[in-house]
């Protein structure tokens, strides 16, 4: 564990005429992985002072600070301390793949070739999250050629990675304007026809601390995935109206959560259907007592809303934030009908998802 990061020699700072600070990018030694390979924390600052931490680990979106209508600036993800603690589980921040959230039937079959998932659990045959060794658990590469404003990792997936046919090279592009807007671009190729969904894993919470239940949710999704008992979609869309799955008009993220089964939001949104390609605007999340505001905008057609229903108070609270995983649906492999996550050679992966931070009065 490094208690006093080293800082490293990439300090890139680029200056308007009037001599204004236009971007800030620095680069510090994080730690090491336990086979000694550096790991490296990244900084980008905007002229607002918004602060955006990264890493090569997992590609990982450590954290960002913004101001709130007073001008206080604090950390409005849910992150991690170190790099032991993130080296010791979860996703906070991470950037999940092969196939973000789960696939049923222990893994799926392409132009007739069956493809087994080892990391599928044995009872419910569900694997998640790209499996035990999944994007979040790899050091990414950084590419060398910085521009001020961003930091592009990528990652080379072997053939048979985790079960999953092809080689695939991906990449994960993080952009911070001084719009206030938090970009980030996936890419990939694949040798292979293969199943490719990548999203980023971040918790929000725009009070920088406590719950999310008084935070205030809009979102334009009038359809949610029905679920089994194993979190697996059966297929079918449900209609959110007159459900505590209705977020089309504003209301509080804790105003019918008690009336979800599982304890709180784990579900797969369907975003409403644009006529332009995106990225689209469909959320906007508002913690009233700060001022902080925060819209999402994606190019996938559905989104995972997760509230940190099993937190238990170490470091986080239950409920302690909010993911907005942008994604193909879940099982997309194995549901004919939801729009498809197979990416064969000679096609390319893009896509976009978008986050504004603001201040409301």
């Amino acid at each position: 564990m490094v208690t006093l990061p080293q800082i490293a020699t990439l300090a890139i700072v680029i200056f308007a005429t009037s001599t204004s600070v236009l971007a800030d990018l620095t680069a510090e030694t994080w730690g090491n992985l336990p086979d000694e390979r550096e790991v490296t924390l990244y900084t980008l600052t905007n002229e607002k002072g918004t602060r955006v931490r990264l890493s090569d680990y997992g590609a990982l979106l450590v954290s960002i600070e913004t101001s709130d209508r007073e001008g206080n600036l604090e950390n409005i993800t849910l992150s991690y301390h170190s790099l032991d603690a993130a080296l010791a589980g979860g996703v906070y921040g991470s950037v999940i793949g092969r196939f973000a959230n789960r696939i049923g039937g222990g893994g799926f079959s392409i132009d007739g070739n069956r493809y087994d998932l080892p990391s599928t659990n044995p009872k419910t045959k569900v694997t998640i999250h790209g499996g035990k060794t999944g994007f979040q658990r790899q050091l990414w590469q950084t590419d060398k050629s910085f521009k001020s404003d961003s930091v592009s990792f990528s990652l080379e997936s072997q053939d048979g990675h985790e079960g999953f046919p092809g080689k695939v090279n991906v990449t994960a592009t993080y952009t911070l304007t001084d719009e206030n807007e938090l970009i980030i671009e996936y890419t990939g190729r694949t040798d292979q026809p293969t199943h490719l969904n990548l999203t980023n894993h971040a918790y929000f919470n725009l009070a920088g601390g406590g719950d999310i239940l008084s935070h205030e949710l809009e979102m334009k999704a009038a359809e949610v995935l029905e679920l089994d008992d194993r979190k697996l979609p059966t297929g079918k869309l449900l209609t959110v109206a007159d459900t505590p799955f209705d977020f089309q008009t504003k209301k509080p993220v804790g105003k019918d959560i008690e009336f979800i089964a599982t304890g709180g939001y784990d579900h797969c949104f369907k975003i409403y259907p644009f006529s332009k390609p995106g990225p689209n605007e469909f959320a906007k999340l508002i913690e009233p007592k700060s001022g902080r505001t925060m819209s999402v905008h994606t190019t996938k057609p559905g989104v995972q809303i997760y509230t940190a229903n099993h937190f238990k108070g170490k470091p986080y609270p239950r409920w302690g934030g909010i993911c907005f995983e942008t994604q193909f649906f879940p099982d997309a492999p194995n549901q004919p009908t939801f729009a498809s996550s197979l990416l064969r050679p000679g096609e390319n992966y893009y896509h976009i998802t978008k986050f504004v931070f603001g201040i409301e009065d």
